[in-house]
């Protein structure tokens, strides 16, 4: 796919079809509540149609969507801090199994233990929760490092450390249930 195109409607809608995951994945992450998870994902949208002008093909296209969706999503999460005294997460209603199982026992099971990934994600710091985010998105390394402006050394210790904190974490919810 190309950088440019005549028509700035026609490839923003094509990286819509193609990319689209990335902000729904990426709103679910570092919003709470559905509506918020809604909300973020259009700021996102909104913030990706404003910056449009602003792509040159530096980049891969889905570096450049991860970045932006993730600058939205930490600029909108501090903005939010500084509203709220305190933000207490809630279960994620939104998150769907990732492919249906024949067995809607196995599908239930499933999301479940999806909900509890992304309540335990949702406790990290901003910056260990997009690494978190990125890595379960399968991407590289380097590929993160390009996102984040970090060097790919520095992801896989930075990962390394966050991995560690969400088994924690993951282990305290099992322990509630």
């Amino acid at each position: 796919m190309t950088a440019r195109s005549p028509d700035p409607e026609s490839l923003f809608a094509e990286w819509l079809v193609e990319y689209g995951g990335i902000p729904r994945k990426l709103s679910r992450a570092y919003a709470f509540e559905a509506i918020d998870v809604e909300e973020l994902h259009q700021e996102m949208l909104v913030q990706l149609w404003r910056s449009l002008p602003q792509f040159r093909g530096q980049s891969r296209v889905s570096t450049w969507i991860y970045r932006v969706c993730l600058n939205t999503a930490l600029t909108g999460q501090r903005e939010r801090r500084r509203r709220e005294a305190r933000v207490v997460p809630a279960s994620d209603p939104s998150v769907d199994p990732v492919c249906p199982e024949a067995d809607p026992a196995e599908a239930h099971e499933r999301t479940e233990r999806l909900t509890s990934l992304m309540e335990a994600v949702r406790t990290l710091p901003p910056t260990e929760r997009s690494l978190i985010v990125l890595a379960l998105d399968g991407l590289s390394h380097r590929e993160i490092g390009e996102i984040t402006g970090q060097t790919e050394n520095h992801v896989g210790v930075a990962l390394l450390r966050a991995r560690r904190k969400l088994t924690a974490g993951m282990k305290g919810l099992v322990h509630e249930l």
